[in-house]
């Protein structure tokens, strides 16, 4: 028995006649009632008896049609969700971030949460290079990443770059507001990602770029373990202004680095030649609308 036979039947018990039913149905009578029949030589049950020119439902009659309905109601519901899912109103939104990357994610989730309701969240929180191979593995389906990444197997939105901050525990001049790289070299530094990754190599740009090499002592990915090490003493270090906003350093002195604005780099990114799910689609329609109103600001 399929959900066309289910469907015949609900109309055969609400008609209480072969011939409405089959009007009902749009269909001639003789194939319906053979459906009838078939049904009934399939249970090995009379479903419906003949009482003058209406047909009454059998106790097992009335059992069908009961379940017949909870069946086409939960088939027409199923239907509606997968087709709100496929409008991205509801499904699940799986996207990976790098808490050095950028902060806007909370408010960007804010809005899309207004606009889809019914949707749910995976957010997952790893380095950039780990969120990479997640998309890969399909587990995630978009990422805040840190740039520059060997991204050939992904498409990338870039979002808006940003200068980076020299912290330190001891105060420089008083009066003094930034740091030039001549003078970061003077300290042990701490830098906040891992040799290779993107942040670190654009960190040592800033040194590179005009000859210098800094004292770097250590690195450590973790901001809450960063700052606590700058607090003892152990090195300053130089991170984006997305650290700074997220969790600022409580008696700590912050400068903002000399010739940095815009050198910090973080993008969206997503798996070329891969199925993406409308909820995805739709959060990225949603940041592309965003930063098409600011640059139009």
């Amino acid at each position: 028995m399929d959900i066309r036979q289910l469907n015949y039947f609900i109309a055969i018990a609400e008609e209480g006649q072969i011939t409405a039913a089959a009007n009902r149905l749009k269909m001639a009578q003789p194939p319906l009632s053979q459906q009838l029949k078939q049904m009934e030589t399939e249970l090995g049950l009379i479903l419906a008896e003949r009482k003058g020119k209406s047909l009454e439902l059998t106790d097992a009659g009335e059992k069908l049609y009961q379940h017949a309905l909870k069946v086409i109601d939960a088939m027409e519901e199923a239907l509606f969700e997968v087709k709100e899912t496929g409008t991205g109103k509801k499904g699940k939104l799986s996207i990976g971030v790098n808490t050095l990357s950028n902060d806007n994610l909370p408010s960007l989730l804010k809005d899309f949460q207004k606009n889809y309701p019914d949707v749910t969240y995976k957010i997952q929180q790893n380095d950039s290079a780990q969120l990479c191979r997640l998309l890969k593995e399909k587990v995630l389906d978009l990422a805040i990443v840190r740039l520059p990444l060997d991204l050939n197997d992904f498409h990338v939105i870039h979002l808006e770059p940003e200068p980076f901050y020299f912290v330190s525990s001891s105060p420089l001049d008083s009066d003094q507001r930034t740091v030039r790289a001549e003078e970061a070299i003077k300290v042990p530094l701490i830098i906040p990602s891992t040799e290779g990754l993107g942040l670190y190599s654009k960190i040592l740009s800033v040194f590179t770029s005009r000859d210098l090499e800094p004292d770097v002592i250590c690195e450590c990915s973790d901001v809450t373990i960063l700052f606590d090490l700058v607090a003892a003493g152990f090195g300053a270090t130089i991170v984006p202004e997305t650290v700074i906003r997220l969790k600022p350093p409580e008696g700590l002195h912050v400068y903002l680095m000399e010739e940095t604005e815009g050198l910090g780099e973080s993008g969206l990114i997503y798996l070329k030649n891969h199925y993406l799910p409308k909820t995805a689609q739709n959060f990225i329609d949603l940041l592309q609308e965003k930063k098409k109103g600011q640059t139009e600001g």
